[in-house]
């Protein structure tokens, strides 16, 4: 640690004898590197903050009634634009930046370009949360210039362009919505129109062969064999009761009527033989009362009898043959059992009447859906796609028409306020200047003075060195050094010593002192040239 220490104090002691060079380096470091500091032009900062709302009370009012647009991406569009050269021309031109008349496209394009590195727009999410819908954004707008009046003229005027653009891109993009939509709107009518003439040709020239409510053409005749079917079924059923219902005429019960067995058939009975019968009976009864079997009205009366009888025996048996007739010559027609089998007998003959002619017309119309085979379904097939072009061309119109609609209440509802724009701090600007630090820098200036003049006091000890001590000479000559002699000052010697000494503190003292009050003027706004003006 000695041994370094004594290095160090060599290297002084050696640098010392050029403090004279060192000084005046300072002295020309600090002059020049002042006045560089003075001649920097201030720069002020102008800024603007804005809020951007998207929630407002319109919003949840319109959900699902207009087009969505998505306004963050509008505004970062207009922010990417404002920085673009289209937007920046004007912009230089209405604050004096940029002379149309007398400046190149060179030169404009390096104003533009300077121009574009001092603006600064940046966005913020309003309260807590990332979600910019959900609370809102704040763009903040910055704008570094020399000129504190022409920095607040380019905020202003950006954050103009920044409202005016973001609701002049929904009206454009609106507009270019609608007009789109419109066009395609006229061309859909046309498509509407001539679906609708080709499907009402096509109606007229196929009546009676295109599909119903109940179906298609397989789906019709199916239904038809199906009504067929069960038509014969019910023909069949029907046959059978009529069958029975003869059955039970020619049976017991109307021949037991007729006999007069069931005791159905009483006094109220209108047969004539039966009548007849029974009176003959009756006088028979009466002259056996008052005459022997020999008289001759008994006989006469007995043969008449017989003859009756043969004759209901005749009537009985054409009844169980089922002559119609029968029935009113014997008398059974009056029986009750007899007429409600007849009833029954008629009324099956009707129904077998009207199931008989249902089932040739559904035979008809089975044999004449038939004949279409070759022509029905080609017919169905046609007519289902002209349905489906038509029911397609419909519904791209009616989803046409509404997205036309929903965008012309958007349009309306966003210049009614459904964005909603609130300058939260409008374009102000510090009167103090942001850069440079001046007293920053002046104070740097100063200790890279000091530093210049140390190193160039070094540099010389470098090139013209010397030995200060016997312990420097000996390691450079690796010989023993045996003595030193001292040197031996007169007073005036040391007196001019002192004196040196004296006038190189104050030229220090000097160089700080200047440095305070160069500090001091630059607080003081002291300016060199224009700059001072600005």
């Amino acid at each position: 640690m000695k041994e370094l220490l004594d290095q160090v104090l060599e290297i002084v002691s050696g640098a010392w004898r050029f403090r004279r060079y060192a000084l005046i380096t300072a002295w020309i470091v600090a002059i020049v590197g002042w006045l560089a500091v003075f001649a920097m032009p201030d720069i002020f900062l102008a800024s603007s903050r804005v809020f951007v709302d998207t929630r407002t009370a319109l919003r949840p009012v319109l959900a699902g009634l207009t087009l969505d647009q998505d306004v963050n991406a509008q505004l970062n569009l207009v922010r990417q634009s404002l920085l673009a050269t289209p937007q920046l021309d004007p912009v230089a031109q209405e604050v004096g930046l940029v002379d149309v008349r007398t400046m190149s496209a060179q030169q404009r394009a390096r104003v533009l370009s300077g121009m574009r590195d001092r603006i600064a727009i940046g966005v913020q999410v309003a309260g807590e949360g990332n979600d910019r819908d959900a609370a809102g954004s704040i763009y903040t707008i910055q704008y570094r210039d020399q000129s504190r009046d022409r920095g607040l003229r380019v905020v202003d005027i950006l954050k103009t362009h920044l409202i005016e653009n973001t609701l002049g891109g929904k009206r454009t993009g609106s507009e270019n919505v609608q007009r789109f939509l419109h066009e395609q709107i006229q061309d859909y009518e046309k498509r509407l129109r001539e679906a609708e003439d080709r499907l009402a040709d096509f109606k007229k020239r196929n009546v009676g062969l295109m599909p119903d409510e109940q179906g298609g053409y397989f789906v019709r005749l199916q239904t038809e064999i199906d009504a067929v079917t069960a038509g014969q079924g019910r023909l069949a059923i029907a046959t059978s009761r009529r069958e029975e219902l003869q059955r039970q005429l020619r049976g017991e019960a109307p021949l037991a009527a007729a006999t007069g067995i069931t005791g159905v058939v009483g006094a109220g009975s209108s047969g004539d033989t039966l009548s007849r019968i029974k009176e003959t009976q009756a006088q028979l009864d009466e002259l056996l009362f008052r005459f022997t079997d020999k008289h001759p009205d008994v006989i006469a009366a007995r043969a008449t009898l017989q003859q009756l009888q043969q004759r209901r025996d005749a009537e009985l048996a054409a009844l169980r043959r089922g002559d119609p007739n029968a029935a009113a010559v014997s008398g059974a027609s009056s029986n009750p059992v007899y007429q409600s089998i007849q009833l029954a007998l008629n009324q099956t003959d009707v129904e077998i009447a009207s199931l008989r002619r249902e089932l040739a017309d559904r035979q008809g119309k089975v044999a004449e859906l038939r004949e279409m085979l070759d022509t029905m379904p080609q017919v169905e097939a046609e007519y289902a796609r002209l349905n489906r072009d038509y029911d397609v061309t419909k519904a791209n119109y009616t989803a046409l028409v509404e997205r036309l609609e929903k965008s012309r209440l958007g349009e309306e509802a966003s210049t009614s306020g459904s964005v909603r724009f609130d300058v939260i701090e409008p374009p102000t600007a510090s009167f103090s200047p942001v850069s440079p630090q001046r007293s920053f820098l002046i104070i740097g200036v100063l200790g890279l003075a000091l530093g210049a003049g140390a190193g160039v006091a070094l540099l010389l000890h470098t090139l013209k060195p010397v030995f200060t001590s016997a312990r420097g000479l000996g390691e450079v000559t690796g010989l023993q050094v045996l003595g030193v002699i001292s040197m031996s000052w007169l007073e005036r010697q040391r007196r001019e010593i002192r004196h040196s000494y004296w006038r190189y503190s104050a030229a220090v003292a000097a160089l700080f002192i200047v440095g305070v009050v160069v500090l001091q003027l630059s607080r003081m706004g002291i300016r060199l040239g224009s700059a001072a003006g600005a």
